[in-house]
């Protein structure tokens, strides 16, 4: 029996130890590291998936709305507004009277009348003093702008009224828009181009500036109505100029072709 002790000793010290790392298996995390990270980093991700909708939505509703070119005495006036929200966010004068003294008078009114515009949500700004001729232009021309962006949100509106109650030809009627090119100035004077675009095509073209006072007006008379009948027809500004008023047919096609620039080609 003496003999038997350590053999004894042994087999029970080995199985203390086997039970010791059973237990110890046992009481092991059913977890790593790296799935817990994991499973961390899944309500950050769904987290981040919930902002960035949110994030596009803002700048679905800017446009930018030029306004009609005002001649003043020192030269041409022209606002462009950035619209979102149904807020005027920025005004800007794309062009102003430039050359000689009237370089100092833009400099010095032109970014005063923008911060004005912006801060009044409206024409109703005071005139710059010493620029009193370019104030005038810039309100008359911002006035227009704000007319444009007003009649653009009662056509949307119009036309989806329509469009709930007479389906596809309300739409159509809703894609009709109106964009003024910009001035270009010829040697007789200033020729600026609006154009009605509907369905993609040109449907009027009119000039609302062109050369006038002694021979001027009777050429611009004779030509600025086959001018307007040719912008229909070719669908561009690749049109022929008028025989005797090649300025004003030159004035004419830059103009024009401003105008479809804007109105998406």
């Amino acid at each position: 029996m003496r003999k038997s002790h350590p053999i004894r000793r042994v087999v029970l010290a080995t199985a203390a130890t086997v039970s010791g790392v059973v237990l110890l298996l046992s009481l092991k995390p059913s977890s790593d590291p790296a799935s817990a990270s994991a499973a961390g980093a899944a309500p950050s991700a769904a987290a981040a998936g919930q902002e960035s909708p949110q994030g596009g939505t803002g700048a679905a509703g800017t446009t930018t709305v030029d306004g009609n070119a005002t001649q003043t005495q020192y030269g041409v006036v022209q606002v462009r507004l950035t619209v979102a929200g149904g807020k005027i966010t920025q005004a800007q004068a794309i062009q102003a009277p430039k050359g000689g003294t009237s370089d100092q008078k833009t400099a010095l009114s032109v970014p005063q009348l923008n911060k004005e515009a912006v801060a009044a949500q409206s024409a109703d700004i005071d005139s710059v003093s010493g620029a009193t001729y370019t104030s005038t232009g810039y309100k008359q021309s911002l006035q227009s702008a704000l007319d444009k962006v007003k009649a653009a949100g009662a056509s949307s509106s119009a036309g989806s009224s329509a469009g709930s109650s007479a389906g596809s030809s309300g739409s159509a009627q809703a894609q009709a828009k109106t964009v003024t090119g910009q001035v270009a100035q010829t040697q007789y004077g200033p020729v600026q181009v609006r154009i009605t675009v509907s369905g993609g095509k040109i449907t009027k073209a009119e000039a609302v500036q062109a050369p006038k006072g002694g021979t001027s007006d009777q050429k611009t008379a004779l030509s600025v109505p086959k001018l307007n009948q040719e912008a229909v027809a070719a669908q561009s500004a690749n049109i022929d100029s008028v025989s005797g008023a090649t300025y004003t047919s030159t004035g004419y096609k830059q103009s024009l072709q401003s105008a479809l620039d804007q109105a998406g080609g």
